[in-house]
């Protein structure tokens, strides 16, 4: 099988799955429990996109000082706990960034 065609079917197959829940709206009712978790998802998502770059930026665990990927994570976390802002999150993430590397 070529690239191309896996391609789109990965892309066939996450379409009918998203479509799935847009198209169970109304006529299929979810336990409780499953709509609480559901809010969870993009955290998680998010949560496990990030991590790995934040640690582990060269393949290997780099927690160091002179990480500055790492230092500008925990400063993105501490600014978005602040202010509960995601434009001064990204404004000082990416500032302590640039600073530290």
């Amino acid at each position: 099988m070529s690239v191309w065609w896996l391609i789109v079917l990965c892309g066939v197959v996450t379409f009918a799955i998203r479509l799935s829940f847009i198209a169970a709206e109304g006529k299929v009712t979810f336990p409780p429990g499953f709509r609480r978790l559901l809010t969870f998802v993009p955290v998680a998502t998010l949560t496990a996109l990030v991590i790995p770059d934040l640690l582990m930026p060269q393949g290997t665990w780099w927690l160091a000082w002179d990480n500055a990927r790492l230092i500008a994570g925990l400063a993105a976390v501490a600014i978005a706990a602040t202010t509960r802002s995601v434009l001064w999150t990204l404004a000082g993430g990416f500032v302590v960034l640039g600073v530290w590397s």
